[in-house]
């Protein structure tokens, strides 16, 4: 299929990997403990084994707040169920800061992975990450991956007949995953692929998608521009109107649904009113969040790994232990993915944004949403 030109710069020698670099790197590997990647990476820094690697090797705005990342993974990569999330870091002023992102390439086709990933990511003015992401990374550069994050929002092994993707905005990246998978399996069945964008600009993949109704059977494609100026066939935000008109038999079909909260939330009430929630699956991209509060907070957080204990100021863990001085990793803070998990070896802790309490012993916990109830105990 064809694709957006894309925009590459010169490839850039990696930091660090140049020969006036080598004596005193090799003699670091040398003296110490054995790590295999500790030798590899001296050849180059895709050559690691045991850490998931990506160069950059695409650069494409398909809008004016976006910036499309092609990767090129080193073997480390285990590739990605269609629909899942993958926590992508990159090192700022020697600092890796990671965050999630959605996977819109297909994901593993008759068992096998490719190497190549795309990220879309859209750009935050107040960011760390996204203005890296937008205006930072060249044709070369390196970025770290995790493996990919487990989730319910995949597509199930045995496909439906018929099937429901409905995005907004960049919540298209995990459902155009989806989309891209079942048509490299050649889907025999019917699907309606529903996106919300504000106008004929911002629309991503609009062009790929064109392409993807022409030449895939059963494939009906539908984008609705949201603002009054829009120029699709239909216009305006989410409706039981324009469910009706593009897929009638959405009764009788699972559907996938990712993007903002206004339209999360307009499609959950009118299959909630149905009785048709337990067809319908979320993946949620963004979360308003309030900070939990602090009244009422007894106890002692205990940070065992480290040697520290604090009063617990009822803050997230996470928070906490920032304040701390310590430095935990994490994902989203948003609880969506697993990048923030760690032991807790005793206490309670309860999660600020499902209401959960957890008080087994050595038990992982999301620390950016996990919030002590007394004294806690966690291995860090």
């Amino acid at each position: 299929m064809t694709m957006s030109p894309v925009q590459t710069s010169a490839p850039r020698t990696p930091t660090g990997t140049g020969i006036a670099r080598w004596p005193g790197r090799l003699l670091d590997a040398l003296t110490s403990p054995v790590n295999p990647d500790r030798y590899l990476e001296l050849l180059g820094p895709m050559r690691v084994v045991n850490e998931a690697r990506a160069q950059v090797v695409g650069i494409r705005h398909q809008t004016p707040d976006t910036v499309t990342l092609t990767l090129r993974a080193n073997r480390a990569w285990r590739g990605h169920q269609a629909g899942q999330h993958v926590r992508l870091s990159v090192e700022i002023d020697g600092v890796r800061h990671t965050r999630c992102y959605s996977p819109a390439n297909a994901g593993i086709v008759a068992g096998r992975g490719g190497r190549l990933i795309e990220v879309t990511a859209r750009h935050h003015e107040d960011g760390v990450v996204t203005p890296m992401l937008k205006a930072g990374l060249g044709a070369g550069d390196l970025v770290y991956l995790a493996r990919a994050g487990q989730g319910d929002f995949v597509l199930p092994e045995q496909r439906p007949e018929r099937v429901l993707l409905i995005s907004g905005g960049s919540g298209i990246t995990p459902v155009m995953s989806m989309l891209r998978t079942l048509a490299a399996e050649r889907h025999d069945g019917e699907i309606v692929f529903l996106h919300y964008a504000r106008d004929r600009e911002n629309e991503l993949y609009r062009s790929e998608l064109a392409e993807l109704e022409a030449s895939t059977p059963g494939l009906k494609v539908v984008v609705v521009h949201t603002r009054p100026t829009g120029t699709s066939d239909l216009r305006g935000y989410f409706s039981a109107e324009h469910l009706e008109k593009v897929a009638p038999w959405f009764t009788d079909a699972p559907a996938w649904l990712c993007g903002p909260a206004t339209l999360t939330e307009s499609v959950l009430e009118l299959y909630g009113e149905r009785g048709l929630s337990d067809l319908l699956t979320v993946e949620h991209f963004s979360l308003d969040i309030d900070e939990p509060s602090t009244e009422g907070a007894t106890g002692t957080i205990t940070f065992s790994a480290s040697g520290i204990s604090v009063p617990n100021s009822g803050a997230t863990i996470l928070n906490q232990a920032e304040a701390a001085g310590l430095t935990l990793e994490y994902g989203c803070r948003m609880g969506l993915c697993h990048g923030c998990l760690q032991l807790k070896h005793s206490g309670t802790v309860r999660n600020h944004v499902t209401g959960e309490t957890r008080s087994d012993q050595d038990q992982e916990v999301w620390t950016c949403v996990g919030v002590p109830v007394g004294d806690v105990d966690i291995h860090v």
